[in-house]
């Protein structure tokens, strides 16, 4: 296992790095979260020996089991699953980043139990930029009232936005969809917030999403391979 995690985070690495360079982007700029959702610790073990330190995981169950069992690595931990307000204590006690911010009460909640031991909680606000009904997130004309919320909470750093776009094999719509998000970062840097952060792209879409101005990308299956759901 160790060997072959070790040669798909290369691959990865590297196609994280032709894409920077076809966008005319600064090596290094783009951030690679390892999204370990459904693997076992041991995998986290085999791609933490190979130099990842960032990990994604979708469910909160996961997340609080993950991070007991490798407490000792030195992991940042992204959540980036949908929650709800009854499982918002355990990924503020745990995550260093929640990506999937969608509702202020789920921001209130997270801000209210993070511990007062650790540094605030960085938050991400998750927009729905395809405008389907089944994908989570934000409407887009809801994101600034959502964001001068969250931006308030004491216990919170308000750090930038994330998507999840409809799958397509359209690399137009692709780009739409995440160029739609930049965009409202943008717009929301002229309204004074001071945002660092586009979570966007995944295993088969991440250099269009490194095009479009990503900073952090979410990739799993290239890393792991193909997930067998339990959830």
């Amino acid at each position: 296992m160790l060997e072959t995690i070790a040669q798909a985070l290369g691959d990865v690495r590297q196609g994280v790095a032709r894409a920077e360079e076809d966008a005319g982007r600064p090596a290094g700029s783009v951030a690679l979260v390892a999204v370990s959702k459904t693997f076992g610790a041991d995998a986290v073990r085999a791609a933490y020996a190979a130099g990842q330190r960032a990990f994604g995981e979708n469910y909160v169950q996961e997340l609080v089991s993950k991070t007991e069992e490798l407490v000792d690595l030195d992991i940042q931990w992204h959540f980036i699953g949908p929650l709800q307000s009854n499982k918002t204590r355990a990924v503020a006690e745990r995550a260093h980043w929640v990506h999937s911010v969608e509702r202020d009460k789920i921001a209130e909640r997270l801000s209210a139990q993070r511990p007062d031991t650790l540094p605030p909680l960085n938050v991400l606000l998750q927009v729905n930029v395809s405008g389907e009904e089944s994908k989570s997130g934000c409407r887009p004309d809801e994101v600034e009232a959502l964001a001068r919320k969250v931006a308030a909470l004491p216990r919170l750093v308000l750090r930038g936005l994330m998507c999840i776009p409809e799958p397509s094999a359209d690399e137009a719509v692709l780009l739409a969809r995440f160029g739609l998000l930049a965009q409202l970062r943008d717009r929301l840097a002229a309204q004074g917030f001071e945002l660092d952060t586009l979570s966007m792209g995944m295993s088969s879409d991440m250099a269009l999403a490194i095009r479009a101005g990503a900073t952090h990308v979410r990739v799993g299956t290239a890393i792991f391979g193909s997930r067998s759901y339990r959830h």
